[in-house]
């Protein structure tokens, strides 16, 4: 079998792409089914999507894929690929963070533990991704304790959105916990900077 220079350098490339960008369908306007379904559901729960998960790729889910998109930092192309659906995945576990954190905190302070993240993404003192931020050893209570596990709400994923959006009710905070509750001496050595809620936000 003989192979070309082009075919050689495809499947070099297709080994160094990450393999969770092989783990998500390509959906585009027209497409229809369960998987446009869940991608329509999300888009609703970030508030893009104003209508009910029908399960049907049409203009007004091409549109929200293209908000979702600009908001994101992605390649705005209204089609929901691997990237997109990336970030998605992101998103969710972000917001796992923030309800498994900050339920029943005020909405400001649910936005705040969502910027605590992604300043922590954003500073060199921390992993430069948000599954690094997350699953760092000790970072967060609810990774350990099994509150990350339950299922978010909608008001987790828009906290998401707005930070990500530039909301930052932190004011740069990279820090945040409960001064009644919170077992480690450490914590209490970081800078405080005020209260929303139960939580002080720190540096």
């Amino acid at each position: 079998m003989k192979f070309t220079a082009m075919t050689i350098l495809v499947f070099m490339l297709t080994l160094a792409l990450p393999k969770e960008l092989f783990a998500h369908p390509l959906l585009q306007k027209e497409a229809e089914g369960t998987q446009v379904v869940e991608l329509q559901q999300k888009l609703i729960d970030l508030e893009y999507l104003h209508t009910n998960a029908t399960g049907y790729y049409g203009s007004l889910t091409e549109e929200a894929v293209r908000q979702l998109q600009q908001d994101f930092k992605l390649a705005v192309d209204g089609i929901a690929g691997p990237q997109t659906f990336n970030r998605l995945t992101e998103i969710e576990k972000l917001a796992r963070i923030v309800h498994g954190e900050a339920r029943g905190e005020p909405y400001k302070g649910q936005v705040a533990v969502a910027a605590v993240v992604k300043n922590r993404v954003n500073s060199s003192e921390f992993p430069s991704t948000v599954e690094g931020v997350i699953y760092q050893r000790n970072a967060f209570t609810a990774v350990h304790d099994g509150q990350y596990d339950l299922t978010p709400t909608s008001t987790s994923y828009k906290a998401v959105r707005d930070a990500w959006t530039g909301w930052d009710p932190s004011d740069g905070a990279t820090y945040y916990y409960n001064p009644d509750i919170a077992t480690s001496a450490w914590i209490f050595t970081r800078t405080p900077k005020f209260s929303i809620g139960r939580h002080l936000f720190a540096e």
